[in-house]
Order: C-alpha cells, then sequence, then structure tokens
C-alpha cells in the first residue's frame, strides 16, 4: 500500500498517509488537526540498499532536472509521461502499445486522473470486472 504526503491547508503541515490501493480516497483527514484540506504533495523518494547503481543514475538523473521535478511537483501530466519514459528506458524495459497510448495522452496534456480512469476502464474490460 502506497504512502502518500499532503500538506494540510489548515495547520501547513506535511502529513504523511496510507492509502489502501491506488485510488485516490474520497475523504482524507490531517492528523494532527482533523482538517480534510489536504494537497497531494510529489515526494521525493530515497533509493534503498538493495538497488543497483544503474538504477540509482536513473533517480539521480530525474531528482537533477528541475525543470521535470517541477512539473512532477505540480501534477502536469507532461512530466509524469517523461518520467515513465525514462524509468521505462533506464530499467531497459519495453512499453506496452497500451501504455505507449497513455503515455501519449499524458504528452498531449490530457489530465491525469482522466487518463486513469480511462487506463483502469480498459483493464477491467481486459479482466471482466469493473476494477
Amino acid at each position: 500500500m502506497p504512502i502518500y504526503e499532503y500538506r494540510c491547508e489548515n495547520c501547513k503541515r506535511r502529513v504523511s498517509l496510507l492509502v489502501q490501493g491506488f485510488k485516490e480516497p474520497l475523504s482524507l483527514k490531517c492528523p494532527q488537526c482533523g482538517s480534510e484540506k489536504l494537497t497531494r504533495l510529489f515526494s521525493r523518494f530515497r533509493i534503498g540498499k538493495g538497488e543497483t547503481y544503474a538504477r540509482k543514475g536513473i533517480y539521480e538523473d530525474i531528482l537533477s532536472d528541475n525543470q521535470l521535478v517541477r512539473g512532477l511537483e505540480s501534477s502536469d501530466p507532461r512530466a509524469l509521461a517523461e518520467w515513465n519514459r525514462r524509468m521505462s528506458h533506464g530499467a531497459g524495459e519495453d512499453i506496452s502499445p497500451e501504455y505507449e497510448d497513455m503515455l501519449g495522452k499524458l504528452e498531449a496534456g490530457e489530465p491525469v486522473d482522466k487518463v486513469m480512469r480511462e487506463a483502469q476502464s480498459a483493464m477491467g474490460d481486459l479482466t471482466g470486472g469493473d476494477d
């Protein structure tokens, strides 16, 4: 389960919250003041001891690109697509046609939540379920 960071608009604290699943929960509360006015933040990440040197280089390359990091922090869909391409390329992974289509939509500036809903819907169609 992912842990996301948020900024409370009421008390201005940065809080880390465990989110069940990968969908944005309908309601989150600041553990400090109880406010529901939270803004999700882009979290920088650390490299674990088990990571390879090559993967560490990918992370360092991304984090040294200030324009990309600012785009990720502001939820720019084009930055998210660029981040995904760099991670896939750096890991030597092939990008499936479906994933390529999703990245193309992000690069065109379509909202992330819309692209993700479409991708989740397509996955439900492929597996015979809704989720």
